[in-house]
């Protein structure tokens, strides 16, 4: 599976922030949209960077909570892992696994066109062993 089919079937909208955006907002912004990852683009949509939630959690821990007035460009991930629509599930799972990065910006182009979290190549995951258990069970009945 590819991540082109997983972005058909959840839809392909990203929250998304500016890097002049205060850590205060992007905290506002993960809890109102109940996700888990910010990511962060220029003007003209290019990833400049990704915030998480365990980010901003981390930087509270370490510096308290005067860390919510900075801009988010102090905290943010500017060297983001990042796939193409043409990536497989297996692929996204091993850049996952490799880098413990729980969301992967897609692009096209340089663009931003979606973003694939560990739930959505987990839920493919399932979807293709479900399926190919369904073949070999119809295998064995005929």
């Amino acid at each position: 599976m590819y991540v082109k089919s997983i972005l058909e079937e959840k839809g392909r909208n990203v929250v998304t922030g500016g890097p002049q955006m205060t850590v205060r907002q992007a905290a506002g912004y993960l809890r109102d949209n109940h996700i888990g990852a910010i990511v962060i683009v220029d003007r003209n949509d290019r990833i400049a960077g990704i915030i998480a939630e365990r980010d901003i959690v981390a930087a509270i821990a370490k510096s308290g909570a005067d860390c919510l007035d900075k801009p988010i460009s102090a905290l943010m991930w500017g060297n983001v892992h990042r796939c193409g629509e043409d990536a497989t599930v297996e692929e996204v799972m091993a850049m996952m696994s490799t880098h413990r990065a729980r969301h992967i910006p897609v692009e096209r182009d340089g663009r931003l066109v979606g973003i694939i979290s560990i739930g959505d190549v987990v839920k493919a995951h399932i979807r293709s062993i479900e399926r190919e258990a369904a073949e070999i069970k119809a295998y064995i009945a005929s």
